[in-house]
């Protein structure tokens, strides 16, 4: 069934917006462009749809399957109501600005600023991959270091991929997407609302006990820069932890990138949980630097 089949159809208002379009389907939301009624101001507009909890009803409001998934859609709801607080409250140029969050329709609403650009998905699929290492490292810190505020806020993101990650002009990124975030949990704690994208998600992602913590992120992160240099989706992560056939980056691109990137990428996307970087700053440590200012053969 096509998006526009499950989605809230164009000029649907919500609380004191007026939906446009449908932008993207997630695995626990939609994503509209929306219009502020008053002023005309374009926004982003999150819809909290777990597809595998809740469906629509007759009246475009969003009703738990049964009573066996209600439990888990109630709980879902609480959190992504109660997590758009916190990352309102987050001030980062590289993470999407939010701005106000509501309930109504029987769910939670995310409201966000609207930028210009277009996301990374879009633009490896355009470029074929192999994108440059001036790119990769312009593109790259700034992620890193603006995951690394959410998890010092005590929040994981859990659905890194190149269709989260939004390209400025001039390529300066914001990490999007918060449907999937999670609180960081001091224990092996289930995760009741797991969201697997195959090829990005690590092992621990698969079993809805495993301890997920900002490795998790990390793994995922590493996944989205190796999809950039070789336009692959990576092997899914069970695949690779019953055997593992990916050859390492700093053998397989060896003579188009520098070492210390690749290395960083086969860090990052080790399949024990244990041997990545244990956290955003130890990533962002052994990557090269790259002058910002020198010339910009390849802007997004």
């Amino acid at each position: 069934m096509s998006i526009a089949a499950k989605s809230l159809p164009n000029d649907t208002r919500i609380d004191s917006y007026v939906i446009s379009k449908t932008l993207s389907r997630g695995g626990f939301s939609y994503v509209y462009l929306a219009k502020e009624v008053e002023t005309g101001k374009r926004v982003v507009l999150k819809e909290y749809m777990p597809s595998k909890l809740a469906k629509r009803d007759a009246e475009m409001r969003v009703v738990a399957h049964n009573e066996k998934t209600l439990e888990y859609f109630n709980h879902g709801r609480k959190l992504f109501l109660q997590e758009a607080k916190t990352l309102a409250k987050l001030q980062h140029p590289n993470i999407v600005r939010v701005n106000n969050f509501f309930s109504s329709n029987g769910t939670v609403y995310i409201a966000m600023d609207y930028e210009q650009g277009h996301n990374l998905h879009s633009y490896i699929k355009k470029h074929g991959g192999f994108l440059s290492e001036q790119f990769m490292l312009t593109v790259f810190p700034a992620l890193i270091k603006g995951l690394d505020m959410i998890h010092k806020t005590g929040f994981l993101h859990l659905d890194i991929k190149p269709s989260n990650v939004h390209l400025r002009p001039g390529g300066s990124p914001l990490l999007l997407d918060f449907g999937a975030v999670h609180p960081i949990m001091q224990t092996r704690s289930s995760q009741l609302t797991q969201v697997i994208t195959p090829g990005f998600s690590p092992i621990e992602q698969y079993n809805n006990s495993g301890y997920v913590g900002p490795w998790t992120d990390i793994y995922s992160l590493g996944a989205t820069m190796r999809n950039c240099i070789d336009h692959r989706i990576p092997p899914d992560a069970v695949k690779r932890h019953e055997r593992d056939i990916m050859k390492p980056a700093t053998e397989a691109y060896q003579k188009k990138y520098s070492h210390e990137l690749l290395k960083a990428i086969d860090w990052a996307m080790e399949i024990d949980p244990m041997l990545r970087p244990q956290n955003a700053a130890d990533l962002l440590a052994v990557l090269p630097r790259w002058e910002i200012n020198s010339s910009k053969e390849e802007s997004a």
